[in-house]
């Protein structure tokens, strides 16, 4: 009886329901179930055959509710980023929705349903596909609290843990129109479908959860958290200072068995040429340092140049006074006593921050005025594989925000990568959920691919990671030290990293098909009205 009541709450209140259980449910909270019925007060509310308009107000009240209550830290870094990123996200979730009201015209609830989980798809997957991706909130992001209960996510990346809430609503949803339509049979047949649909993804996942081996490798990978302040960066200590310290850290923490180190974002600071990193006086003390200890390979996050003479060579170049072209990039570079420098360039770039797509090149004053690129950083047109001749540890260099991108990521392991090292900088957000669900995100990049994950956090979170979507170790937000840890190669392919984000490709398809049968639908009914 008291369920029968609820479907009878005010929209509003609805609407509140749903909103604040997306955001209570998101990861670093203890409250992920509630993303298996999140969607449910805004699927009674629909059921109730609202009408489109005031129905898309009370979906874009609960999808501004969660965009605010998961991803408000941004405003520590920069305000109006913080509320372009806001109200543009809920505007774009909006449209999943407003499709879904679209096809109720001429297709049963049922369809009609089955068209929203399709759209929804489709809109996670060209969300982390085209210019001003911000695929922070995909779905299957919030189930990363609990990587022992998804390790299916090695065949079907986060486009599954998506599906699945969507299921899992739906049914529940399902449930609770039965109730009030009094045929509790058909309630409790959708109720038992949801709990067994659950409990057969959690058998599969227990089943397909890889064997803990015991690590034996002699070589070992360090990790360095520097703990500089972003905002005090040049403030409180120069760059030769900041060098010193992430050289004695390294320092104290390697051995005679270490063949790799990792260093965060933008570690190397003293932005210079490419070809000028070897002379440059900065960074001296870290060429003594790879002399003095030659098996050993370090991958750093550098903000580096490259020039391109009279010729303007890419769409990012910039030019100078001299009439020169030229990128600025976020990099990484992988240094090592016997070998010339190798560099990546950041390829998935935050946007707005880091780059602009050319229908926004007419706000590039408005972006920069608050901290944003107006000319945009250059990239890499392929991922890049930091390869290490003599552990054999393949390295795949994920710069930050690259981390979030599960189909991104496989590219590296398809090229060889047999661990992922993560460079990142969380500490512009503060200490926020913002850099906890970040890391939170790279253990479901360790179930897709089945790698290790060394994580290299400026301010924190490092981690090591293990195939499992395990923290093996880690250093917590605000200190200063380095973690070390023996990482195996890994060399099998998963199906994922096989063949990517096939459950959103065939979303695609689908929002594809039922847009064909709109339009046809509507063009059927127009001519018999006329």
């Amino acid at each position: 009886m008291a369920l029968n009541k609820w479907t009878y709450l005010h929209p509003l209140t609805l609407s509140l329901l749903s909103g604040l259980l997306l955001t209570s449910a998101w990861p670093n909270t203890a409250l992920t179930i509630g993303l298996l019925f999140a969607w449910v007060p805004l699927l009674l509310l629909a059921h109730q055959k609202a009408g489109s308009f005031p129905l898309l107000r009370y979906v874009a009240l609960s999808l501004l509710i969660w965009n605010t209550g998961t991803t408000w830290w941004l405003w520590n870094s920069t305000g109006f980023g913080a509320v372009a990123a806001i109200v543009i996200n809920t505007t774009l979730m909006c449209i999943p929705w407003w499709g879904f009201m679209k096809m109720r015209k001429y297709f049963s609830e049922s369809l009609s349903l089955f068209a929203l989980v399709v759209f929804w798809l489709s809109f996670e997957y060209i969300h982390l596909n085209w210019s001003i991706s911000w695929p922070w909130l995909t779905l299957g992001n919030g189930l990363s609290a609990y990587t022992q209960y998804i390790q299916w996510y090695e065949y079907t990346g986060v486009g599954g843990g998506s599906l699945l809430i969507w299921i899992v609503n739906l049914l529940v949803f399902r449930s609770m129109v039965s109730l009030k339509e009094a045929n509790k049979k058909s309630a409790w047949f959708f109720s038992s479908m949801a709990v067994l649909f659950i409990a057969l993804l959690v058998i599969i996942s227990q089943q397909l959860l890889p064997a803990k081996t015991e690590l034996t490798e002699k070589t070992n990978v360090v990790v360095v958290q520097p703990n500089i302040d972003p905002y005090q960066k040049f403030e409180t200590l120069t760059t030769a200072d900041q060098v010193n310290r992430l050289v004695q850290l390294s320092v104290n923490a390697i051995d005679s068995n270490t063949v790799m180190l990792i260093w965060p974002e933008t570690a190397m600071s003293a932005a210079d040429w490419q070809d000028n990193i070897k002379s440059n006086p900065y960074y001296q003390p870290i060429f003594q340092f790879l002399a003095a200890h030659p098996s050993i390979q370090l991958i750093s996050g550098i903000e580096t140049f490259k020039q391109y003479g009279n010729t303007a060579a890419t769409k990012t170049a910039r030019k100078t006074n001299d009439g020169i072209y030229y990128d600025a990039f976020n990099a990484a570079v992988n240094l090592s006593a016997n070998q010339e420098p190798v560099y990546y360039n950041k390829s998935k770039l935050v946007p707005g921050v880091e780059s602009l797509p050319s229908f926004l090149r007419f706000m590039a004053p408005v972006f920069e005025q608050f901290g944003g690129s107006t000319g945009g950083y250059g990239v890499s047109d392929t991922a890049v594989v930091f390869r290490d001749p003599i552990a054999q540890l393949n390295a795949a260099p994920i710069i930050c925000y690259e981390s979030i991108y599960g189909e991104y990521v496989t590219n590296y392991v398809k090229s060889g990568a047999s661990m992922l090292a993560i460079m990142t900088n969380d500490g512009w957000w503060g200490n926020t959920p913002g850099h906890q669900q970040h890391l939170f995100y790279a253990k479901l990049r360790a179930i897709e691919t089945r790698r290790w994950v060394a994580r290299s956090a400026n301010t924190g979170i490092s981690a090591f990671i293990n195939p499992r979507g395990e923290i093996e170790q880690s250093l917590a937000w605000d200190k200063r030290g380095a973690i070390k840890m023996s990482i195996p190669a890994e060399q099998s392919i998963s199906f994922y990293v096989q063949y990517g984000d096939i459950i959103f490709k065939i979303a695609a398809a689908l929002t594809a098909f039922f847009v064909v049968v709109f339009f046809y639908k509507k063009s059927t009914h127009a001519r018999k009205t006329n």
